[in-house]
């Protein structure tokens, strides 16, 4: 499989990314080391393991998740093209939780005994870096809020709209539809309900016409009504850096 140039990487074409300059995209270029294809229901990093590699997702979906004491899994959130896999492997020894292919997916490769490198040559894209990690900490902070604080109907209403923005920001949204191969029981996972309770809900929301996910597909009619439901300001997503 011929690698993809950073410069003329197609998720730098994407509204969701910050853009980068010349001298970025030469360092970006010397750190990547290759590309990784993945099957559908792989694992790309396994809970308690290290990881001598750390990945930028190029292309397809995934979740992470993490296994509790009595054998239950719990999603912690969703993965999109432009997400960075293995930082807490590579800062900390080992991941503290695995990383799933929902679909096939195609890996960035960058080797982790570089990492010191991007702090020491290049302090813009290590602040990127940082950000990245606190972004996911913010959002898992939401997560827990939304867990805590918001009902059933809420809780979903703000994680597809989050899902949606997400997804136009990043060119996955084709006449108001949005490919989105999960599971009821990962989304369930992801929010602290039961599948039963999940399931009516989104019932409910098919019929009232404010959203409609089945066959893999979401379609969100009503955006406003679902953001109101939800108590978010709709809006589109926030750009981020791309590593």
């Amino acid at each position: 499989m011929l690698k993809t140039i950073c410069r003329a990487c197609p998720l730098r074409q994407c509204e969701a990314f910050l853009p980068m300059n010349e001298d970025e995209i030469r360092f970006m270029e010397r750190f990547k080391k290759g590309e990784l294809s993945v099957a559908r229901g792989a694992t790309i990093l396994s809970e308690g393991e290290p990881s001598g590699q750390l990945y930028t997702v190029l292309s397809g979906l995934g979740l992470r998740h993490k296994t509790l004491e009595g054998g239950q899994r719990q999603v912690l959130n969703l993965i999109f093209p432009g997400d960075f896999l293995g930082l807490q492997a590579g800062l900390m020894g080992e991941m503290g939780h695995s990383v799933e292919a929902t679909t096939p997916m195609v890996l960035c490769v960058f080797d982790r005994s570089a990492l010191w490198s991007l702090f020491q040559a290049n302090p813009a894209r290590a602040y990127d870096l940082t950000w990245i990690a606190a972004i996911e900490e913010h959002f898992l902070g939401e997560t827990v809020a939304t867990i805590g604080q918001r009902d059933a109907s809420a809780a979903l209403a703000w994680a597809f709209l989050r899902i949606f923005r997400r997804g136009e920001s990043l060119g996955l949204v084709t006449d108001g539809k949005m490919l989105l191969p999960y599971r009821q029981q990962d989304m369930a996972d992801a929010l602290g309900l039961s599948l039963v309770h999940t399931n009516k809900r989104l019932q409910k929301f098919r019929a009232a016409g404010l959203m409609d996910w089945s066959r893999g597909v979401l379609h969100i009619p009503d955006r406003k009504a679902l953001a109101d439901l939800a108590n978010l300001a709709d809006g589109p997503a926030e750009k981020r850096p791309l590593l």
